[in-house]
């Protein structure tokens, strides 16, 4: 982790140096997620309540989901972006050097600018928790940040599998955004609201329920049953990048390069 951080220092240094448009792009990431959750709040103006759940609590999920995507933008952008290091030759580099692949590619690059979007979400996060009546305890508030936490394992998680494709497809595949981007849609709701089939494909198969349904019940007070296991079902979701990191390093040994 010390060549991961040094990494993350140089990269910085780089982007920098042009300081206003890092600014401005910060600037304009802020506004990106904003515009999402205004449509969020006049949908609720609209109709109230959505299957029980009132706009702060939905505004709490919102927080949680966008702020752990955000976060795995900005720190796992190497792997989204992986498929120019395969199609260059880079990656020849990589496998030579005397350090791990996984975080080689994971240093590769940042997207710091993204700290707009993590600054929204924090801000939507503290009005949602000012405005719900909680009852907090040291338990609670340690399982709102494993939330954090788990959601962003899991969309790094998703990022290694598609950084994996390349090794067979060389190019990125779209389809893949379904499960990021369409992911992060889904999940800024309480996963009860869909049909059953989307519910469990994302708690059992992408487990995002872990990260914003089923915890979330045990901080508003809303389980039905073992609270100790809601409250541990962020720690169970974050193993979910365990196997995508055995699928990055099945895909490692089958890599052949392009020759460029």
């Amino acid at each position: 982790m010390k060549l991961y951080f040094k990494y993350l220092l140089i990269l910085f240094k780089s982007q920098m140096q042009y300081r206003t448009s890092f600014w401005l792009l910060s600037f304009g990431q802020f506004f990106i997620p904003f515009t999402v959750f205004a449509g969020l709040y006049f949908l609720f103006e609209r109709f109230g309540q959505i299957k029980g759940w009132d706009f702060f609590e939905v505004a709490l999920c919102f927080a949680v989901i966008h702020m752990a995507f955000a976060t795995s933008e900005c720190f796992a952008r190497g792997y989204d972006a992986f498929s120019g290091l395969v199609v260059n030759g880079e990656f020849d580099r990589v496998l030579v050097r005397p350090r791990s692949t996984v975080v080689q590619v994971l240093g590769s690059k940042f997207e710091f600018t993204r700290f707009g979007r993590i600054l929204q979400s924090v801000m939507v996060l503290c009005w949602a928790l000012m405005n719900l009546s909680i009852e907090w305890s040291v338990v609670k508030a340690i399982t709102l940040c494993l939330m954090i936490i788990s959601g962003v394992l899991i969309f790094t998680g998703i990022y290694i599998v598609a950084a994996t494709m390349c090794f067979w497809t060389i190019q990125g595949i779209e389809v893949i955004n379904i499960f990021t981007d369409g992911g992060r849609e889904i999940a800024q709701y309480p996963l009860n609201i869909y049909q059953k089939w989307i519910t469990k494909f994302f708690t059992y198969v992408i487990p995002f329920g872990t990260v914003n349904y089923l915890p979330l019940m045990y901080i508003l007070g809303r389980t039905e049953g073992n609270d100790i296991l809601h409250m541990l079902t962020p720690l169970i979701g974050s193993l979910f990048i365990l196997p995508c990191l055995l699928v990055w390093h099945f895909g490692v040994r089958h890599y052949r390069s392009t020759g460029s």
